[in-house]
């Protein structure tokens, strides 16, 4: 590691629980690479695509991350850009430590019941990812970026991920008081100092300062005071950081027992783990540190609480659901198998696809904050076509009967370098782009040529020549 740790970093991390100066310096010098990925299990639905993945990504078997269902470690860093089961959405490349958040959100919250959830902090899209795999069809995700070109990058990564029970916001938290009481689980992962990264992203060191720890405490603070009328009386908070230092993580905990009526939640953590707990000395509020030196992954800080004080709760806008005439349900029929419950939207030339939850409260998130997604976008319907979007591919919304071109590796990626494969098909028109059964996007093949529909934007830049 080219930098070496800051010496006032070490200093105010002494005598903190858990920490151990010699092998947390060792394990920063070493600088060891810690790849880490979560399977989509909206599209990977076997063992075997799993194991076909995996063997595909690493050369040897990869080890499960112990607190995730989805999660496994990687013996080495793959190139993922050359990997069309990337771009299909199949996995996403998640730090490890991180990945706890599933097991907070299994202890604390009734999966089975339709839940709103806000991501605040959610670029570039882990945690909403994750998120969005523990819910139920009929909850609804919020995920918010308030940084603009973050907000992008989080809507193209929720698209990938091919749910239609998401919305992805772009919006300053204090917007969210707009909201009474109307989320069921709040996750911030608050902007921070970053010292839990310094492994993986030693770039990082020389921006570290104790001056920087304070301004990111202060912060942080405005964040959850923004956000917390926003959410419900017996809800739950998740806050976590990426930060060792305690102003950032301990003294938070302290501050949101002391300032609202929250009440901290414990969680049942196997030692074998080698998390560790640690209790404020104020307010007895519990939290969990990750150190690298003791476990497979980077640093990293979380605790939850359930809040007490009565709340409003977010009036439904009362609007008319937009029209879809009979006719054009039935040229969508020929592309969207509908599920129970689920609507289409017309908004501007576009036609959405909405998640119940999100159908019904469509109108009030609008009303309150700026939308960059809302659910599904199917595409833009023409008086005899539907011109179908990238959001429908990476859905699992298709119906069977739509025609499929299944590509070898060579030719998903000159696909996905929006370039034309020079395939050899008999399908003609519209068609969606396979590669391994996933969904890459959309082709409309013509007598002498294809059309490549590849977002430009998310095309691969790399040279594949040499593959």
């Amino acid at each position: 590691m080219s930098n070496p740790l800051p010496a006032a970093l070490i200093t105010s991390l002494e005598g903190l629980p858990g920490f151990d100066r010699a092998p947390f310096e060792q394990v920063h010098a070493a600088a060891e690479k810690i790849t880490s990925l979560r399977f989509n299990p909206l599209k990977v639905r076997t063992p075997g695509v799993q194991g076909n993945i995996l063997a595909a990504l690493s050369d040897a078997d990869a080890a499960r991350v112990p607190w995730s269902t989805t999660g496994y470690y990687l013996s080495q860093r793959p190139s993922f850009t050359f990997d069309p089961y990337f771009h299909a959405g199949a996995y996403y490349v998640q730090e490890a430590s991180s990945m706890f958040l599933e097991h907070a959100v299994r202890a604390t919250m009734d999966l089975r019941q339709p839940l709103k959830v806000l991501d605040l902090c959610a670029a570039p899209g882990g945690k909403s990812t994750l998120l969005q795999s523990l819910l139920n069809e009929q909850s609804l995700l919020v995920a918010n970026e308030v940084i603009k070109p973050r907000a992008a990058l989080l809507a193209d990564n929720l698209s990938k991920w091919g749910a239609a029970n998401v919305v992805v916001s772009n919006n300053d938290p204090r917007d969210f008081g707009r909201l009474p009481g109307y989320f069921d689980l709040v996750v911030i992962d608050a902007p921070c100092s970053g010292s839990g990264l310094f492994r993986r992203d030693p770039e990082l060191i020389p921006e570290w300062s104790l001056e920087n720890v304070a301004l990111c405490s202060q912060r942080q603070q405005r964040i959850l005071a923004d956000v917390l009328p926003a959410l419900k009386e017996d809800g739950v908070l998740i806050y976590s950081t990426c930060s060792f230092s305690r102003e950032e993580d301990e003294v938070i905990l302290d501050w949101l027992a002391d300032h609202f009526e929250l009440e901290n939640i414990p969680l049942d953590v196997p030692e074998a783990w080698q998390i560790v707990p640690t209790v404020t000395t104020k307010r007895n509020c519990t939290g969990y540190r990750f150190y690298p030196n003791r476990l497979k992954g980077e640093g990293f800080f979380i605790s939850c609480f359930r809040k007490r004080d009565m709340a409003g709760s977010g009036k439904r806008k009362e609007t008319k659901q937009p029209v879809v005439s009979v006719k054009e349900k039935e040229l969508l029929s020929q592309w969207i198998q509908l599920p129970d419950g689920y609507s289409y939207w017309p908004h501007q030339d576009e036609i959405l696809i909405l998640s119940p939850q999100l159908g019904a409260d469509i109108a009030l998130l609008q009303q309150q904050l700026y939308i960059r997604k809302a659910g599904v976008k199917a595409g833009q319907l023409g008086k005899k076509e539907l011109i179908p979007d990238h959001q429908l591919a990476m859905s699992p919304l298709t119906v069977a009967s739509v025609p499929v071109v299944d590509l070898e590796l060579k030719a998903a990626l000159q696909y996905l370098r929006k370039e034309d494969p020079g395939i050899d098909t008999s399908v003609k028109g519209w068609a969606l782009m396979r590669y391994g059964q996933m969904s890459l996007g959309w082709a409309k093949i013509l007598p002498n040529r294809m059309n490549n529909y590849y977002p430009k934007e998310l095309r691969i830049l790399k040279d594949i020549s040499g593959l």
